[in-house]
């Protein structure tokens, strides 16, 4: 491949307030890059199903918190959302969170940290929603609801709504070292 320009958006700041232009600056990125496929975090579904409408004719995926994540037996993503995302041709993914399994039960109990926390915690060096990016496109990669040999669009956020696009090949968690990011569309800025 020759060399390549692409413009970076960074953010004054994380948050919700970047859904509406980070969907945009992804939208644009994936179609010049001829991407079919984009995976985006979404808690309460609001921004999966911004994200559906605003990649009409991709393969979107929706990935959602693993059901008991805020309280046992809870499920965030409330199921009108869901019917909606479905309806309007997305594909809600639902699963244990590839940095926060049995590790994350291990540090509860017994206080040590373990491997994939430690992995996402570096991922984090680039910001909160380009670890969710990355975690959300291996649980997809997992489900087999996206290649491992196709870049996809990546969407993460910090708390709420989105605010980091990564364009990268994602991989299966057995093997997430062989996951590559190729380029950064958009993120918050990190401050001290």
């Amino acid at each position: 491949m020759n060399d390549l320009v692409s413009h970076v958006t960074y953010f004054g700041k994380p948050g919700v307030s970047n859904t509406a232009k980070t969907l945009e600056l992804g939208r644009k990125r994936a179609e010049e890059l001829g991407l079919r496929s984009v995976v985006v975090a979404s808690t309460t579904g609001e921004t999966g199903l911004q994200a559906v409408r605003a990649f009409k004719g991709f393969n979107v995926v929706v990935v959602s918190h693993v059901t008991g994540f805020a309280e046992p037996n809870a499920q965030q993503l409330s199921e009108e959302y869901r019917a909606q995302i479905v309806a309007e041709g997305g594909r809600v993914l639902t699963m244990t969170h590839a940095f926060g399994g049995a590790g994350r039960a291990v540090r509860r109990r017994l206080g040590a940290v373990q491997a994939d926390e430690l992995m996402a915690h570096v991922i984090k060096l680039f910001g909160e929603g380009a670890k969710v990016a990355v975690e959300v496109a291996l649980m997809a990669a997992d489900a087999g609801l996206i290649r491992v040999d196709e870049e996809v669009l990546a969407i993460g956020g910090t708390g709420r709504g989105c605010d980091s696009a990564l364009v990268l090949t994602p991989a299966n968690v057995h093997n997430l070292f062989e996951l590559r990011v190729h380029e950064i569309v958009c993120k918050p800025r990190l401050t001290r």
